[in-house]
């Protein structure tokens, strides 16, 4: 049985879902400013070997816990749902079938606690 990393394409096309999901994220005024003052470079290679790591590839996430990073940051649910509702388009729109998209956001899902209100 593979991984949901290596159905996806592995981390080039996880690395163009990233780049998708942060060009919807950056348009957003509702959750635009988390990101105001922030290295898009670097987030993006980042967010990369996270959702990679994720989706059952090779770990090379070297951050922080998620409860650490989001510290002082107040996201609100709302702010969350944005961001999974930008990651399902992003997914979507690379043609990954509902089944994947689904069990992608289920982990994603499972960060919420570790991500709001900290």
């Amino acid at each position: 049985m593979s991984t949901l990393y290596e159905r996806l394409g592995g981390e080039e096309t996880i690395a163009k879902v990233v780049d998708y999901f942060y060009d919807l994220v950056l348009a957003d005024d509702t959750v635009n400013h988390f990101f105001k003052n922030t290295d898009m470079e670097k987030q993006r290679r980042h967010q990369t070997k996270f959702i990679s790591f994720a989706l059952g590839g090779p770990n090379q996430y070297t951050g922080g816990s998620m409860a650490k990073v989001h510290e002082g940051m107040n996201i609100q649910p709302a702010h969350f749902d944005a961001i999974v509702r930008h990651l399902r388009d992003a997914l979507a729109h690379f043609g990954v079938d509902e089944d994947d998209i689904a069990q992608a956001l289920e982990k994603v899902e499972n960060l919420r606690e570790d991500i709001i209100y900290k």
